[in-house]
């Protein structure tokens, strides 16, 4: 049994932990850089602990300090929370060398899917349907040329080992594609330090969905639905709901039924999110998130389930008690993230209540939003009978919301809600720029 764990996060995600973990009676240990000795997860945790300066990489990023400060505080588990070391194979294995028990998924299992060309060809393996492309890492350009005349343009360049838009290119005609790789690669080893790249075919406006699942590691796996993230910009996901107002029920159910097989076939332990591109009624696999994500109150909502509770379950060893038949998703949820455009001081903050609406934060009047993090300032999500009635009470919302001190993206994404586009359920990845064009036009320059 898990007695005390240690947050290796902060923020909002830090917060939330805390309160499972005072559900079930844990003591909670969190983690802090100097930049946040002042954050609400600490005044919440029951103890905490600095790791380091500002800077993530000496602090957030420095899983030996986390690790010393797990051990110093006699914790008996990590979670890792979202981003930053928690898809991290190494800091995975040296948690549980340590004698320490690791809130995620096993090491290797980390270490697999962080090679997307690895996952997609397992992903392959069980069936899966993927984007036309290379199947191993595109080493010159005469190979670029070769799979990219196969497959036809557009094509997209892609990071093996990373992500959020870093080390990937889009190149329309094969004059680009030269200059396109060699940026790709260097971004891709500044960022990831790993500069192999793969190549798959673009495809334009796709929706972005995909499948939450849990799965014990004892042989059981269940799906908690599907999540639709197609609103984003510059690949930051915007707005996230469950389920999804344009996905047929056959579609839905092979979709779920195929990721539910994916997490089998790995021996998957833990909270995970398998990702797809949908276009034209078909659907293809992505890629995998071994780890919780920050749209993950979404499938709370519809399924009931609290995942933190479920993860540190599973990684107490204990069998989920439950299987598929027994999950029932009802309802529809609707999450906005709101984001700081500008950091500094938060003068004054209020955020929505009242029926039907939940607030994931971690800032109050008087906070700073770092420039050294994400962000987030909070995640507002609705849950109610159906997307009508979310989208009346996001509506509601986010009119309640007020933010003095710094800029932030609330103008933007009430012009998203309130689009005749968003509205009508039928939209891609272009939604942002159409809906928002001058501001598109001022983060592109």
């Amino acid at each position: 049994m898990i007695k005390s764990l240690l947050i290796a996060n902060r923020g909002e995600i830090a917060v939330r932990i805390i309160r499972s973990c005072r559900d079930l009676g844990i003591h909670s240990v969190v983690t802090y850089s100097t930049a946040d000795k002042e954050s609400l997860a600490v005044k919440m945790a029951d103890e905490a602990v600095c790791i380091g300066p500002a800077a993530s990489s000496q602090s957030y990023l420095n899983w030996r300090n986390i690790i010393a400060a797990a051990c110093l505080k006699r914790c008996d588990a990590i979670h890792p929370g979202v981003g930053f070391l928690s898809e991290n194979a190494d800091f995975a294995k040296e948690t549980e060398e340590a004698g320490l028990i690791f809130i995620g998924p096993r090491p290797e299992t980390i270490a697999l899917l962080g090679n997307k060309i690895i996952a997609r060809n397992t992903a392959l393996s069980c069936n899966l349907p993927i984007t036309p492309g290379s199947t191993e890492a595109v080493l010159s350009l005469k190979e670029a040329l070769a799979t990219a005349k196969t497959i036809g343009y557009p094509i997209i360049l892609k990071a093996a080992c990373g992500g959020g838009g870093r080390g990937m290119r889009i190149v329309t005609k094969e004059s680009q594609l030269e200059q396109a790789l060699q940026i790709a690669k260097k971004e891709a080893l500044a960022f990831f330090g790993d500069g192999t790249v793969h190549m798959e075919k673009y495809l334009q406006n796709p929706r972005h969905l995909e499948i939450q699942l849990l799965s014990d590691g004892q042989g059981t796996v269940v799906h908690l639905g599907e999540r639709d993230c197609t609103v984003q910009k510059n690949h930051q996901k915007l707005f996230e709901e469950s389920p999804t107002p344009v996905l047929d029920e056959k579609v839905r159910q092979q979709m779920c039924q195929d990721s539910v097989n994916l997490f089998i076939k790995l021996g998957y332990r833990g909270a995970g999110t398998v990702e797809y591109l949908y276009d034209n009624e078909h659907y293809y696999f992505m890629e995998v998130n071994a780890r919780l994500q920050v749209e993950h109150p979404v499938s709370e909502l519809v399924s009931g389930i609290d995942l933190i509770k479920a993860q540190i379950a599973i990684a107490e060893g204990k069998p989920l008690g439950y299987t598929q038949k027994d999950v029932l998703l009802r309802g529809h949820s609707l999450e906005c993230r709101l984001n700081g455009v500008t950091a500094g001081v938060i003068k004054k903050l209020v955020f929505p209540s009242g029926p039907s609406v939940r607030v994931d934060t971690y800032l109050r009047e008087g906070s700073t939003l770092s420039s050294y993090y994400d962000p987030l300032i909070a995640k507002i999500i609705v849950y109610t009978q159906n997307r009508d009635e979310s989208l009346a009470v996001m509506k509601r919302a986010l009119q309640e919301v007020c933010v003095e001190g710094i800029e932030t993206n609330l103008d933007q994404q009430k012009l998203i809600l309130e689009s005749t586009m968003f509205r009508s359920g039928r939209f891609g990845t272009d939604l942002y720029e159409r809906v928002c064009p001058e501001e598109e036009k001022k983060s592109n320059g």
